[in-house]
């Protein structure tokens, strides 16, 4: 990784599009980066409103994440920079978007699965992933996110109890 921007400014925007600079991490970061989108989802986990703050938290963090997109590609030097991982955090609610909050049982399952689907990229995932810009680096996990989704639903529909799955 390169050495840190020199402004304020941009030190700010790799803060956000590396969520809190986890991004930074020199050891796997997306998967790192994930670990933002479960420290959300424990977060408001507690909250009869959990749906409604991922789907806000999804919507704020894809229209920031999607307006750097190009400044992240320009300051990295290359497409979909590791740095950048507020997809992953996007993916990653998107997986645990039940109508209550997730269980510990549930965020560690939804872990391993987003992961999974954001490094297998089905279709069309892959399809999205070369898009240019923020779309580009932000679609394809938003797939992976609805693939995890699916997969956790049935996980909850047959494997065990609503409640075990939920606080």
């Amino acid at each position: 990784m390169r050495r840190l921007p020199d402004s304020l400014a941009d030190k700010l925007k790799l803060g956000f599009v590396s969520f809190g600079f986890l991004g930074l991490s020199p050891f796997a970061p997306g998967t790192v980066g994930t670990l933002g989108g479960v420290l959300l989802a424990w977060l408001f986990a507690p909250s009869e409103q959990f749906l409604v703050l991922a789907l806000v938290a999804c919507l704020v963090l894809y229209a920031a994440g999607r307006a750097l997109g190009e400044w992240s590609e320009t300051f990295a030097g290359g497409k979909d920079p590791g740095f950048f991982v507020v997809d992953e955090v996007i993916g990653y609610l998107v997986t645990v978007a039940w109508t209550s909050g997730p269980s510990l049982l549930t965020l560690v399952v939804a872990f391993f699965v987003f992961r999974f689907f954001d490094i297998v990229k089905p279709p069309p995932a892959r399809r999205f992933e070369r898009l240019g810009g923020g779309d580009g680096i932000l679609l394809d996990d938003v797939i992976a996110g609805l693939y995890g989704l699916a997969v956790m639903a049935v996980l909850r529909a047959t494997l065990l109890a609503p409640a075990d799955w939920s606080f």
